[in-house]
């Protein structure tokens, strides 16, 4: 709104171009204000030499301070360490504009500047731009995206500029960052060989966080769910989120963050986690620190995906059930916090950040705020970015960036509270960079002098002479005369006082498993044994929620092929029971869940009709591109819904939504499927250090359910196979003893959708939750042989994790061949063709937990079998070989022969006639 829009654009349409510098009084006073001279002089008042000045002024004065409002941060005083030059700014120049220091001439700021004087001289005007754009405090929302925001920055800095805490707040902050400081001083003292990667040099960032917490409270919000790696992390835990200062002392000494009898093996001290209330006078709101791996900010995206399940059980905006004025964020906040090395280098970042406005991801705005310690572990800022600023990245999504002085912790706060005004405001997220400095290395066992020498020199003076950022913050205040040098040394003695009694305590502290509580009341630790859960549902009910899963509005115009090949013949088939197809299955399983109360969320590129053009969850109006979801209308009050949710090119940061979201209720069962079954490994570390490995370290427990499209059918390297001997690898299932429910995930491969119906449904109606990886059909979603019956969904049945050969003449076999997945039918295709009797196929749907006891109940059945065969179309250094030779060695004490594919570097061929061939000759070698 203060910007010379229109003034440039009427400079360049008669073709004046002012190419960055402004236009100089003398041409100005030739040619007229706007730059050009009108072909016609208007009939009109001769204006006077003197207003014409007047309005020169007034528009270069303007074009002065839309300069400081742009780039005024260019030249802040943000660096506490002085290591870069405040460099000059061509555009902050008044000459530019036709000013000069030395006038003294009074200027008409009306509607120039806000809430300020009505004249002032040019000196005052630039005194005052340089105290508000150029100082510890320096804002970038040039590039937002809309002008009414852009007004508000403006506003906001311009009116609240000179407003100072408050005594009392000032005092809060003085104890927040001496009590910090002590923290890391006692734990230097009693623990000097231990890794904890204090705050010191950050110590203002604990001021940001109590400024967002008391705002938070402040505005209704309920809960906040923060994401933060180690650095100052302990501080904060023992700090404000009340986590027993006596488990953190346990943790570095050795000892085990859990009580007996409960499974876990815990993780090291700087990921350690809390969730807790906090009181702010008569608000309390609830933080949840999330549990984070040394993978820097990949917990980004599981901080947002929980903050939007948290929204979903609080029935916010998206998911409320009533019309009213709520906006999205109200109750839940996503707080994240980042390192500078990392913030401006992680792929996931730009990821997560790409989520921020999409549907079915926004969250109503992330507060960002980056420690930025000017260093990554010993590369410099220099050669650690191309940018300006390693909150560059955020500008991809026209985010708001506050830069702030960690020198000034008042400064800080003021850039939280106008962080959080902001989100609050647009619901968009906004970034604070707060440049500080970290007193020792990347820990604190770590001599960084022998990468950055001059950088060490200056934080060692300061400490030296006793410059730490909270004692040249109370020596201000007692300089002031706010609080005196007793009470400073008070809060110093007495923080030491209870750390040391806490201290004390240590050996004697009963560690406690916060997991199992408030939403997830009810469940267990899955036990050692292999359990049945009858997951089946009454015919009736199925073959209701199969009608209603195509039922369309009258209203809504459907694709004439989705009509006849989707909705017609779903309603023939569930009229008659039989042949159901792998769509089909999905949509019973996911409408009968619905219909108990269960939510269901799919997420992943083209989830809603399906890589392969085959589930089709979603009805778009061929008129007018309206969508409809049929299974959010089985009955009228309906208790649980459906979310598709299309999402962006993603998958390290969707997958680690899902995730978040995963791990917030059990009562949501959340999906996600890959394009292709190999595309997982663009989200590696997530499933690495969350998805294999939550329950185990933090006893998170998920019911995550990974879609894996996978088959070798001729589409070459990249689009063939799910990479099945990876996640077998990740897997804790054991070579040498049975396996049980308590393994860290179950990896699958049905054959008929009726199993995937059951794995679906199991998911949610066992007592505890794990990680599902289903290596999913392509060309099974269609073949004739591979559809199943309402039967085999109704009362009374359930998952089977080996299906046997009902087929075979038990008497005659002397061969039994065992594989798993899409394979089975090319191999009973061929034996039948062949007519051999005396061979029996065994499917082993589930490979983990492997089903050892299952197994050896078919092979009990052909008690003259002198041959035993693993056949698999994958290559023999991939698939299940690998894994399931030494489980029936060890444990079933039969020798398997391989069959299948040679090795290769590659999961498939790229040339269709190799491919063929190989493809027929691992059939018929199991036959041979």
């Amino acid at each position: 709104m203060f910007r010379c829009l229109g003034i440039q654009k009427i400079i360049q349409t008669h073709g004046k171009r002012c190419n960055g510098a402004f236009l100089s009084r003398e041409y100005h006073a030739k040619h007229g204000v706007f730059g050009y001279r009108p072909k016609k002089a208007p009939k009109e008042e001769k204006v006077s030499n003197e207003a014409i000045q007047n309005r020169i002024h007034n528009a270069n004065l303007l074009r002065l301070v839309s300069a400081y409002r742009d780039h005024g941060h260019k030249r802040a005083r943000i660096d506490p360490l002085g290591l870069n030059t405040i460099e000059e700014i061509e555009s902050l120049n008044p000459e530019l504009y036709g000013f000069s220091s030395q006038e003294s001439t009074s200027l008409d700021l009306q509607g120039i500047l806000h809430d300020w004087k009505e004249s002032a001289t040019i000196t005052d005007v630039l005194k005052r731009l340089e105290d508000i754009y150029c100082g510890p405090l320096a804002v970038e929302f040039h590039q937002l995206a809309t002008e009414e925001e852009k007004e508000w920055f403006s506003r906001q800095l311009e009116q609240h500029h000179e407003k100072a805490l408050p005594v009392d707040r000032k005092k809060e902050l003085a104890k927040i960052l001496l009590e910090s400081q002590v923290f890391d001083n006692f734990m230097a003292t009693k623990f000097t060989t231990v890794k904890r990667y204090g705050g010191e040099g950050a110590e203002a960032m604990m001021g940001f966080f109590d400024q967002v917490f008391r705002q938070a409270a402040e505005d209704g919000i309920q809960d906040i769910v923060l994401g933060m790696p180690h650095r100052g992390r302990l501080n904060l835990l023992a700090g404000m989120l009340n986590i027993s200062p006596e488990l953190l002392f346990r943790k570095m000494r050795g000892m085990p963050e859990f009580p007996d009898g409960v499974q876990g093996s815990g993780d090291v001290l700087s990921h350690l986690t809390a969730s807790t209330d906090l009181q702010y006078e008569d608000k309390s709101i609830h933080v949840t620190m999330i549990p984070n791996p040394s993978h820097l900010e990949a917990c980004n995206p599981v901080a947002a995906g929980k903050t939007r399940a948290a929204q979903l059980h609080l029935k916010e905006w998206d998911y409320s059930e009533e019309e009213d004025d709520s906006q999205r964020g109200d109750k839940v906040l996503c707080l994240q916090i980042h390192g500078d090395a990392a913030f401006t280098s992680q792929g996931v970042v730009a990821e997560t950040l790409g989520l921020a406005d999409l549907p079915h991801y926004h969250v109503g705005g992330s507060v960002h705020f980056i420690a930025n310690n000017q260093l990554g572990f010993t590369t410099d800022a220099k050669r650690g970015r191309s940018s300006r600023y390693s909150s560059d990245i955020a500008k991809m999504i026209d985010c708001a960036v506050i830069h702030v002085n960690g020198d000034y912790p008042e400064e800080v706060i003021k850039a939280a509270r106008l962080a959080m005004s902001y989100r609050q405001t647009f619901r968009k997220d906004v970034v604070v960079d707060m440049l500080c400095f970290r007193r020792w290395g990347h820990n604190e066992l770590d001599d960084p002098s022998f990468t950055q020498p001059n950088m060490y020199k200056i934080i060692r003076r300061r400490y030296d002479t006793g410059k730490s950022v909270p004692d040249v913050y109370a020596d201000q205040l007692v300089s002031d005369g706010m609080v005196t040098k007793e009470e400073i040394g008070k809060i110093n003695a007495d923080c030491m006082t209870k750390l040391g009694e806490h201290f004390q305590k240590l050996e004697s502290f009963p560690p406690q498993a916060r997991h199992l509580q408030k939403q997830w009341t009810g469940l267990v630790q899955a036990s050692s044994q292999i359990t049945t859960w009858d997951t089946g549902v009454d015919t009736n009910l199925l073959k209701y929620v199969g009608a209603k899963s195509v039922e369309v509005p009258s209203d809504l115009a459907v694709h004439p092929h989705l009509q006849k090949t989707l909705v017609d013949v779903r309603k023939k088939k569930m009229e008659a029971g039989t042949g159901l197809d792998w769509a089909t299955a999905e949509a019973l399983a996911v409408g009968s869940l619905l219909y108990q109360g269960f939510n269901v969320r799919i997420s992943g590129q083209d989830v809603g009709r399906g890589t392969f053009s085959h589930r089709h969850f979603m009805l778009i109006d061929q008129n007018d591109d309206r969508m409809h979801i049929p299974l959010n209308d089985i009955v009228e009050n309906q208790p649980g819904y459906l979310e598709v949710a299309n999402s962006s090119l993603s998958e390290e940061a969707v997958l680690g939504f899902e995730y978040g979201m995963s791990i917030e209720s059990p009562k949501n069962l959340i999906i996600w499927e890959a394009q292709f079954g190999d595309f997982f490994n663009g989200a590696q570390v997530i499933i690495d250090t969350f998805v294999a490995s939550g329950e185990t370290k933090w006893l998170l427990q998920s019911g995550l359910t990974i879609l894996l499209p996978h088959g070798m059918d001729g589409a070459g390297p990249e689009h063939s196979s799910c990479r099945i001997e990876r996640w077998l690898q990740l897997c804790d299932s054991k070579e040498d003893a049975v396996d049980g429910d308590n393994i860290n995930m179950q990896v699958v491969n049905p054959t008929t959708p009726a199993q995937y119906f059951h794995l679906l449904r199991r998911q949610m109606v066992r007592n505890f939750r794990k990680p599902l990886v289903v290596v999913g059909p392509k060309i099974l979603l269609r073949l004739p042989a591979a559809t199943s019956s309402l039967e085999d969904m109704g009362p009374g049945t359930f998952f089977k994790p080996v299906i046997g050969d009902k087929s075979a003449d038990q008497t005659r076999v002397t061969r039994v061949v065992f594989c798993s997945g899409k394979h089975y039918y090319g191999l009973a295709k061929e034996r039948d063709a062949r007519g051999a009797a005396d061979v029996a196929i065994i499917r082993i749907e589930e490979l983990c937990p492997f089903p050892m006891e299952a197994i050896m109940e078919e092979m009990k059945k052909y008690s003259k079998a002198t041959e035993f065969i693993w056949s698999q179309e994958e290559h023999r250094n991939m698939g299940a070989w690998s894994f399931v030779h030494p489980r029936f060695e060890n444990l079933l004490a039969c020798k398997l022969k391989y069959v299948g594919r040679g090795v290769l570097a590659t999961p498939a061929v790229g040339v269709g006639e190799v491919h063929q061939a190989e493809a027929k000759q691992v059939i018929t070698d199991a036959f041979a």
